[in-house]
């Protein structure tokens, strides 16, 4: 048996932490529910109050087939590094050469960093950089290899 799952990010501002991770992964704004015509109408529906609207973000992938992704404001910060964190998978693998792997990486890694994001550490193998790990705006990690 298979079951539906979302990839959930605690973080103190959804709305910008979503906003890098959509960069990040070409994923979209989630549309609202069926039924109804925007996340407003869905939130007076429910009774949601309006100080909690912006209490969460929701992303998908524009083309159907991974997981959503949510963002829930939540009152602590992070205080550890993450012990489950994403691969963006962009230099093609070690079997490219290092300069065209290079460059790949460094694209990627320059669009984050517009983002909001920022390098925590680069590493290499066999003298030639193999991943970057950075974080989004609010400290959780990912890589770039």
């Amino acid at each position: 048996m298979t079951v539906r799952w979302t990839v959930t990010v605690d973080c103190a501002e959804p709305g910008r932490v979503a906003a890098f991770w959509r960069e990040a992964l070409g994923y979209v704004d989630a549309p609202p529910p069926e039924g109804f015509g925007s996340w407003e109408e869905w939130n007076r529906t429910f009774g949601v109050p309006e100080e909690e609207w912006d209490d969460g973000a929701f992303l998908v992938d524009p083309d159907g087939a991974l997981p959503p992704l949510s963002f829930l404001r939540v009152p602590e910060a992070k205080v550890a590094k993450n012990r489950l964190h994403l691969d963006l998978q962009v230099s093609g693998g070690r079997h490219r050469p290092p300069a065209e792997r290079r460059a790949a990486l460094d694209a990627t890694v320059r669009r984050l960093l517009a983002a909001g994001g920022s390098v925590l550490a680069e590493h290499h193998h066999d003298g030639a950089l193999d991943h970057v790990v950075v974080a989004d705006p609010e400290g959780n990690e990912l890589c770039v290899v």
